[in-house]
Protein backbone atom coordinates (compact mmCIF):
# COMPACT_ATOMS: atom_id res chain seq x y z
CA UNK A 1 0.00 0.00 0.00
CA UNK A 2 1.41 3.45 -0.87
CA UNK A 3 2.47 5.99 1.73
CA UNK A 4 0.55 9.25 1.89
CA UNK A 5 1.33 12.61 3.45
CA UNK A 6 -0.61 15.85 3.83
CA UNK A 7 0.91 18.53 1.57
CA UNK A 8 0.56 22.14 2.77
CA UNK A 9 -0.24 24.36 -0.21
CA UNK A 10 -1.55 27.73 -1.32
CA UNK A 11 -4.01 27.71 -4.23
CA UNK A 12 -4.63 30.37 -6.88
CA UNK A 13 -7.40 30.17 -9.48
CA UNK A 14 -6.70 31.58 -12.94
CA UNK A 15 -9.85 31.53 -15.03
CA UNK A 16 -11.48 33.33 -17.94
CA UNK A 17 -11.47 33.49 -21.74
CA UNK A 18 -7.77 34.46 -21.84
CA UNK A 19 -6.58 32.11 -19.05
CA UNK A 20 -4.60 29.69 -21.21
CA UNK A 21 -2.91 32.40 -23.28
CA UNK A 22 -2.14 34.43 -20.16
CA UNK A 23 -0.49 31.51 -18.36
CA UNK A 24 1.45 30.57 -21.49
CA UNK A 25 2.95 34.07 -21.40
CA UNK A 26 3.70 33.93 -17.66
CA UNK A 27 5.04 30.50 -16.67
CA UNK A 28 7.91 28.33 -17.86
CA UNK A 29 6.06 25.21 -18.98
CA UNK A 30 3.46 24.50 -21.67
CA UNK A 31 0.06 24.58 -19.97
CA UNK A 32 -1.68 23.74 -23.26
CA UNK A 33 0.13 20.43 -23.65
CA UNK A 34 -1.53 18.49 -20.80
CA UNK A 35 -4.04 18.73 -17.97
CA UNK A 36 -1.33 19.08 -15.34
CA UNK A 37 2.27 20.19 -15.30
CA UNK A 38 5.01 21.53 -13.07
CA UNK A 39 6.19 25.04 -13.90
CA UNK A 40 8.03 28.06 -12.53
CA UNK A 41 7.18 31.70 -12.14
CA UNK A 42 10.42 33.54 -12.85
CA UNK A 43 11.94 37.00 -12.83
CA UNK A 44 13.15 38.42 -16.18
CA UNK A 45 16.64 37.27 -15.11
CA UNK A 46 15.35 33.70 -14.62
CA UNK A 47 15.49 33.70 -10.84
CA UNK A 48 12.75 31.64 -9.21
CA UNK A 49 9.76 33.52 -7.81
CA UNK A 50 7.72 30.40 -7.09
CA UNK A 51 7.51 26.74 -8.07
CA UNK A 52 4.05 25.77 -9.35
CA UNK A 53 1.96 22.71 -10.03
CA UNK A 54 -0.76 23.63 -12.52
CA UNK A 55 -4.03 21.74 -12.94
CA UNK A 56 -6.39 22.37 -15.83
CA UNK A 57 -9.98 22.01 -14.64
CA UNK A 58 -11.69 23.21 -17.81
CA UNK A 59 -11.10 25.03 -21.10
CA UNK A 60 -10.85 28.38 -19.27
CA UNK A 61 -10.13 27.28 -15.69
CA UNK A 62 -6.73 26.54 -14.11
CA UNK A 63 -5.68 25.95 -10.49
CA UNK A 64 -2.14 26.85 -9.47
CA UNK A 65 -0.63 25.06 -6.46
CA UNK A 66 2.41 26.58 -4.75
CA UNK A 67 4.13 26.73 -1.37
CA UNK A 68 1.96 28.04 1.50
CA UNK A 69 4.05 31.19 1.94
CA UNK A 70 4.05 32.00 -1.79
CA UNK A 71 0.35 32.20 -2.60
CA UNK A 72 0.14 35.96 -2.20
CA UNK A 73 3.39 36.43 -4.12
CA UNK A 74 2.09 34.39 -7.06
CA UNK A 75 -1.26 36.16 -7.14
CA UNK A 76 0.34 39.62 -6.90
CA UNK A 77 2.83 38.95 -9.70
CA UNK A 78 0.11 37.61 -11.99
CA UNK A 79 -2.19 40.55 -11.23
CA UNK A 80 0.55 43.05 -12.08
CA UNK A 81 0.99 41.41 -15.48
CA UNK A 82 -2.71 40.96 -16.30
CA UNK A 83 -3.30 44.32 -18.03
CA UNK A 84 -6.25 43.85 -20.42
CA UNK A 85 -6.33 40.04 -20.29
CA UNK A 86 -9.80 38.68 -19.55
CA UNK A 87 -8.83 36.53 -16.60
CA UNK A 88 -9.71 36.27 -12.90
CA UNK A 89 -6.88 35.61 -10.44
CA UNK A 90 -8.18 34.68 -7.00
CA UNK A 91 -7.17 32.48 -4.05
CA UNK A 92 -9.05 29.28 -3.35
CA UNK A 93 -9.19 26.90 -0.38
CA UNK A 94 -8.38 23.22 -0.84
CA UNK A 95 -6.59 20.38 0.92
CA UNK A 96 -3.80 18.44 -0.73
CA UNK A 97 -2.16 15.06 -0.17
CA UNK A 98 0.94 13.59 -1.79
CA UNK A 99 1.31 9.91 -2.59
CA UNK A 100 5.03 9.25 -2.19
CA UNK A 101 6.33 8.37 -5.63
CA UNK A 102 2.96 9.25 -7.17
CA UNK A 103 0.64 12.17 -7.82
CA UNK A 104 -0.74 14.96 -5.68
CA UNK A 105 -4.44 14.58 -4.88
CA UNK A 106 -6.86 17.36 -3.92
CA UNK A 107 -9.73 17.46 -1.42
CA UNK A 108 -10.04 13.72 -0.78
CA UNK A 109 -7.32 11.76 0.97
CA UNK A 110 -6.12 8.88 -1.21
CA UNK A 111 -5.83 5.38 0.20
CA UNK A 112 -2.53 4.57 1.84
CA UNK A 113 -0.62 4.52 5.08
CA UNK A 114 0.32 7.75 6.82
CA UNK A 115 3.96 8.54 6.15
CA UNK A 116 5.98 9.97 9.03
CA UNK A 117 7.79 13.28 8.63
CA UNK A 118 11.09 11.38 8.61
CA UNK A 119 9.88 9.01 5.88
CA UNK A 120 8.73 11.94 3.72
CA UNK A 121 12.01 13.79 4.13
CA UNK A 122 14.10 10.71 3.37
CA UNK A 123 12.03 10.03 0.24
CA UNK A 124 12.41 13.67 -0.87
CA UNK A 125 16.16 13.82 -0.29
CA UNK A 126 16.90 10.45 -1.90
CA UNK A 127 14.72 11.46 -4.87
CA UNK A 128 16.68 14.71 -5.27
CA UNK A 129 13.53 16.84 -5.00
CA UNK A 130 14.33 20.46 -4.08
CA UNK A 131 12.23 22.24 -1.44
CA UNK A 132 11.49 25.95 -1.24
CA UNK A 133 13.60 27.63 1.45
CA UNK A 134 16.18 24.85 1.43
CA UNK A 135 17.21 24.10 -2.15
CA UNK A 136 15.11 26.75 -3.87
CA UNK A 137 15.00 30.51 -3.45
CA UNK A 138 15.42 33.63 -5.57
CA UNK A 139 19.18 33.08 -5.93
CA UNK A 140 18.83 29.70 -7.66
CA UNK A 141 18.72 29.09 -11.41
CA UNK A 142 16.35 26.31 -12.53
CA UNK A 143 19.13 24.31 -14.20
CA UNK A 144 21.16 24.32 -10.99
CA UNK A 145 18.27 22.60 -9.20
CA UNK A 146 17.68 20.07 -11.98
CA UNK A 147 14.30 21.55 -12.98
CA UNK A 148 14.87 21.89 -16.73
CA UNK A 149 13.34 18.52 -17.66
CA UNK A 150 10.33 18.75 -15.34
CA UNK A 151 9.41 22.44 -15.16
CA UNK A 152 10.45 24.04 -18.47
CA UNK A 153 9.34 23.82 -22.10
CA UNK A 154 11.88 24.83 -24.73
CA UNK A 155 9.31 24.77 -27.54
CA UNK A 156 6.62 27.18 -26.28
CA UNK A 157 6.54 30.95 -26.66
CA UNK A 158 8.09 33.67 -24.54
CA UNK A 159 7.63 34.19 -20.80
CA UNK A 160 9.56 36.17 -18.17
CA UNK A 161 13.03 34.63 -17.89
CA UNK A 162 12.80 32.71 -21.16
CA UNK A 163 15.81 34.31 -22.84
CA UNK A 164 18.39 33.59 -20.10
CA UNK A 165 16.92 30.10 -19.65
CA UNK A 166 17.37 29.40 -23.39
CA UNK A 167 20.90 30.84 -23.45
CA UNK A 168 21.98 28.70 -20.52
CA UNK A 169 20.35 25.60 -21.99
CA UNK A 170 22.12 25.94 -25.34
CA UNK A 171 25.41 26.80 -23.64
CA UNK A 172 24.94 23.65 -21.56
CA UNK A 173 26.88 24.67 -18.47
CA UNK A 174 26.13 25.88 -14.97
CA UNK A 175 28.65 26.38 -12.18
CA UNK A 176 26.90 24.14 -9.66
CA UNK A 177 24.21 21.48 -9.54
CA UNK A 178 22.01 19.92 -6.90
CA UNK A 179 23.31 16.44 -6.04
CA UNK A 180 22.32 13.58 -3.78
CA UNK A 181 25.14 12.58 -1.44
CA UNK A 182 25.80 9.42 0.53
CA UNK A 183 27.11 10.60 3.89
CA UNK A 184 29.24 8.95 6.55
CA UNK A 185 29.11 10.98 9.77
CA UNK A 186 27.13 13.94 11.04
CA UNK A 187 26.24 16.73 8.65
CA UNK A 188 23.71 19.54 8.92
CA UNK A 189 22.24 22.01 6.41
CA UNK A 190 24.67 24.86 5.88
CA UNK A 191 27.79 22.72 6.24
CA UNK A 192 30.37 23.46 3.57
CA UNK A 193 31.71 20.73 1.31
CA UNK A 194 35.43 20.72 0.65
CA UNK A 195 37.60 18.86 -1.84
CA UNK A 196 41.36 19.14 -2.21
CA UNK A 197 41.35 21.91 0.36
CA UNK A 198 38.80 24.07 -1.49
CA UNK A 199 35.17 24.80 -0.72
CA UNK A 200 33.12 23.21 -3.52
CA UNK A 201 29.58 23.17 -2.19
CA UNK A 202 27.08 23.38 0.62
CA UNK A 203 24.68 20.95 2.29
CA UNK A 204 21.04 22.06 1.96
CA UNK A 205 19.14 19.11 3.48
CA UNK A 206 20.27 16.07 5.47
CA UNK A 207 18.82 12.98 7.06
CA UNK A 208 20.70 9.94 8.41
CA UNK A 209 23.14 8.74 5.77
CA UNK A 210 21.99 10.92 2.88
CA UNK A 211 21.96 14.61 1.99
CA UNK A 212 21.24 17.13 -0.73
CA UNK A 213 23.88 19.68 -1.65
CA UNK A 214 24.82 22.15 -4.33
CA UNK A 215 28.20 21.01 -5.67
CA UNK A 216 30.40 22.73 -8.21
CA UNK A 217 30.28 20.98 -11.57
CA UNK A 218 34.05 20.65 -11.93
CA UNK A 219 34.23 18.28 -8.94
CA UNK A 220 35.00 14.72 -10.17
CA UNK A 221 32.02 12.35 -9.80
CA UNK A 222 34.02 9.93 -7.62
CA UNK A 223 35.46 12.63 -5.33
CA UNK A 224 35.62 12.01 -1.60
CA UNK A 225 34.20 15.16 -0.02
CA UNK A 226 34.58 16.46 3.51
CA UNK A 227 31.26 17.65 4.92
CA UNK A 228 30.93 18.98 8.45
CA UNK A 229 31.98 16.17 10.79
CA UNK A 230 31.64 13.55 8.08
CA UNK A 231 32.55 12.45 4.60
CA UNK A 232 30.36 12.36 1.51
CA UNK A 233 30.30 11.03 -2.02
CA UNK A 234 27.97 12.04 -4.85
CA UNK A 235 25.50 9.49 -6.18
CA UNK A 236 25.46 9.08 -9.96
CA UNK A 237 23.47 11.90 -11.57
Amino acid sequence: MPSVTFRPRAFVRVAGPDAEDFLQRMVSNDVAASDRCDALLLTPKARIVAPLHILRRGPEDFLLLTEPELGDVVRSQLLRARFAAKVEIEPEEHRSWLVLGGEEVLDERPQGEDASAEEVERWRVESGIPHWGQELDDTVLPAEAGLEETHISFTKGCYPGQEPIARQHHRGKVNRRLRVLDVDGDVTPGDELTFAGKTVGRITSAIDGVALAYVRTEVPPEADLIAGAGNARMRPA
